[in-house]
């Protein structure tokens, strides 16, 4: 079998798959960049609406030699795989150092609505975050804890950011993300499906770990996680059922928001495992 023709830098696909790097395409055309092996990997196992979500792979020659079996899925899967110049690659790719894979998605997120039908038992809720490698980093923190789904609010980074996508390491792939919902929507959807509203702040009057030796974490629990530089606005605070502080034991000014969310989130889960023991994916 010979070597796959080269795409032309000029070809249509690549400035089509470039012009992804702007958000304004990426809502027209309902299309986002997956960079690295990992994301792909993701990306090819996954399905939304019944459809495939990874429709293009662009690799190089040598990536493609080392991920064969990815490469093959791939194009097993449906998606049109084209073979680029590194340079081509890197002109796609949002990254200073290309893994040589970069794969072009389908829109994923789900409707609020069928989130909340779901009866979730944790959800993180993104209001007004701003940084894209943040609210990827906590779309990852809640995927690890076993949350059911992430709501990322109007007021919130694009979930399709590249950097935001990079970040999550394919857990964009794994939950359920509704997006551009507004936060009083948002905290009513998810108390009428029964959820306990939590809003985490610094400032907040009760403390992380009282609510867990009072025993009223178990509950299912919305976590509502603010802007990395000023948190949330009074107005969201009171949207909450209660306002939480992760406490400060040592002497750190304050912890920052994905490591917030990593604690509470993970509060909630152990509380509502207790009763049938934690799941480690520990291994020896």
């Amino acid at each position: 079998m010979g070597t796959p023709e080269l795409i032309s830098p000029r070809s249509p696909r690549v400035a089509a798959a470039r012009r992804l790097a702007r958000r304004a395409v990426r809502g027209r055309e309902r299309r986002f960049i997956a960079e690295g092996p990992q994301a792909v990997r993701e990306a090819v196992a996954h399905r939304a609406g019944g459809e495939p979500t990874l429709t293009e792979l662009f690799t190089t020659a040598e990536a493609a030699g080392r991920h064969g079996d990815l490469v093959a899925a791939a194009r097993a899967a449906g998606a049109r795989v084209h073979t680029a110049a590194p340079e081509v690659l890197a002109s796609i790719a949002q990254t200073v150092t290309p893994q040589g894979l970069v794969g072009v998605c389908r829109f994923l997120d789900s409707p609020f609505e069928e989130i909340t039908a779901a009866r979730p038992r944790l959800v993180a809720v993104l209001a007004h975050v701003r940084d894209p490698g943040n609210a990827g980093t906590v779309l990852r923190c809640a995927d690890a804890a076993g949350a059911d789904a992430v709501v990322l609010t109007d007021a919130s980074v694009d979930l399709y950011n590249p950097k935001a996508v990079r970040a999550s390491v394919g857990s964009v792939f794994h939950l359920p993300v509704a997006v551009g919902v507004p936060v009083g929507r948002a905290v009513s959807g998810l108390r009428e499906a029964g959820l306990r509203v939590l809003a985490a702040d610094g400032a907040g009057d009760r403390d992380l770990d009282r609510e867990l030796d009072e025993g009223t974490m178990g509950s299912p629990t919305a976590w509502v996680f603010g802007n990395e530089a000023w948190g949330l606005p009074e107005e969201t605070r009171a949207l909450a059922d209660a306002v939480v502080k992760v406490p400060i034991h040592g002497k750190a000014e304050s912890l920052n928001l994905a490591t917030a969310a990593a604690v509470c989130l993970y509060g909630s889960a152990r509380a509502q495992r207790a009763s049938g023991g934690c799941r480690s994916v520990t291994t020896s």
